[in-house]
């Protein structure tokens, strides 16, 4: 059987993806149907992992196979299509836990992607227990998505937001991370790798420094799960939260990971079917976890596309993925610091594949634009991290993010871009 028609297969993973510890890249892109593509009559460069990973054929195949012969409502059904249909639900849920490495899987919620993960700590945990005058900890470096519910909340209960800042590194300041608990403290939101910068907290840390003090801690994963090996009951924190659409899955699809017994403490966030146990007119009495956060019809395929998509990782190795993304992040940063005119912007010591820097008299919008003339696909803006930006007074910055099936030589080509932007604006 060729390689080709192997990676058909619904479930299956490249023939020897990886050798001596090392992944063949080359392999693995044949596995990626749209990195085949040509823009603007030039192979397709994609560098922009960190919005939105792609696909590889055997999650599609598995997406496929669930349409046409699996497709049915899940939980309650008593025929073939939706006993099929909940047995690859739930399975898809035991797989992410031993992604992850949760104690059970009762632990291990789906949600619409780290964004609802988020709310859902924020309106189950926070609504519930915050009181006015409450402070909860997030760092500079967060995404809004880990700022703007806390926001929200601290308009409806008057909570105090508390920031840890940076330096000029993009490193967070753990000296200056301790200096904010105090008797009020009682929820702490971090990152544990910076979208807009690559820079990766010292979580463990941080999580271990908050519950010595009985302060409960969200990590938002969304750029540590697809490059980083995560192990829950390692970093002891008491959710994780992250995407299905940036380590190759579906769109639509995440996960909240929470502590049971911080599950059970919590309220609702959505109601509706699926999460109760019996409805009256003067009563709801709630499901057990995970269900008591899964109101209404799930996204089935998503789910299931993404117990694939968690698979074909685990396949390749998060070890063997984090060695190569690490390796091009390196010789992309020697190419491009050594080019005059051109910042990059987060030089933290501990980074994840994350590339971002401005362009001397040239608007990063200006930077991608030319960017994608040459097929080189990057991410241009503030990332959803203005308060990033702010603090290296930038508007915004070029991003260009990797992953495992990334090439040096497609380094080479954003290089060569990034020369001929200089070019065209004198």
């Amino acid at each position: 059987m060729t390689a080709q028609a192997r990676s058909r297969i619904p479930g299956a993973v490249p023939e020897t993806p990886v050798s001596s510890g090392k992944l063949n890249v080359e392999r693995i892109r044949a596995d990626f149907p749209i990195l085949k593509l040509n823009v603007a009559g030039r192979p397709l460069v994609y560098l922009d992992n960190a919005a939105s990973s792609q696909m590889p054929q055997p999650v599609i195949d598995r997406l496929v196979r669930y349409q046409t012969e699996q497709h049915a409502n899940i939980h309650r059904g008593v025929h073939y299509l939706s006993e099929t249909a909940t047995a690859a639900y739930e399975e898809s849920r035991r797989k992410i836990q031993h992604f992850i490495n949760a104690r059970e899987d009762r632990e291990v919620i789906f949600t619409s992607g780290t964004t609802e993960a988020v709310n859902l700590v924020m309106h189950g945990f926070g609504r519930k227990f915050l009181t006015a005058g409450d402070e909860v900890i997030l760092t500079t470096l967060e995404h809004h998505s880990n700022i703007v519910p806390w926001q929200m909340l601290r308009d409806e209960k008057g909570i105090k937001i508390r920031v840890v800042p940076i330096n000029d590194a993009g490193e967070f300041l753990i000296d200056e991370y301790e200096k904010l608990f105090n008797e009020r403290t009682r929820f702490v939101g971090v990152m544990h790798v910076s979208n807009a910068l690559g820079t990766v907290n010292p979580v463990k840390a941080m999580i271990a420094y908050a519950h010595a003090r009985g302060v409960p801690v969200l990590v938002d994963g969304a750029q540590a799960a697809p490059h980083l090996k995560v192990d829950v009951q390692d970093l002891d924190c008491d959710f994780y939260a992250f995407s299905g659409h940036k380590l190759c899955g579906p769109t639509g699809i995440g996960i909240l990971y929470g502590k049971a017994v911080q599950l059970e403490r919590m309220q609702p966030f959505k109601g509706g079917g699926d999460m109760i146990l019996s409805v009256s007119f003067e009563k709801t009495a709630y499901n057990a976890i995970p269900y008591k956060f899964e109101a209404g019809t799930p996204p089935i395929a998503a789910a299931i596309g993404l117990g694939a998509a968690v698979d074909y990782l685990l396949a390749l190795g998060m070890d063997a993925i984090a060695t190569h993304e690490h390796e091009l992040l390196e010789y992309a940063t020697a190419q491009v610091s050594g080019m005059p005119g051109v910042r990059i912007v987060g030089t933290a010591r501990h980074k994840s594949a994350v590339l971002s820097f401005t362009i001397a008299g040239v608007h990063p919008h200006d930077v991608g634009t030319l960017l994608n003339q040459d097929g080189v696909a990057v991410r241009t803006g503030h990332h959803c991290a203005q308060p990033v930006m702010q603090r290296f007074s930038i508007p915004a910055t070029s991003r260009a993010s990797f992953a495992f099936y990334n090439t040096m030589g497609e380094v080479d080509a954003l290089v060569a871009g990034i020369r001929n932007v200089q070019k065209v604006f004198g």
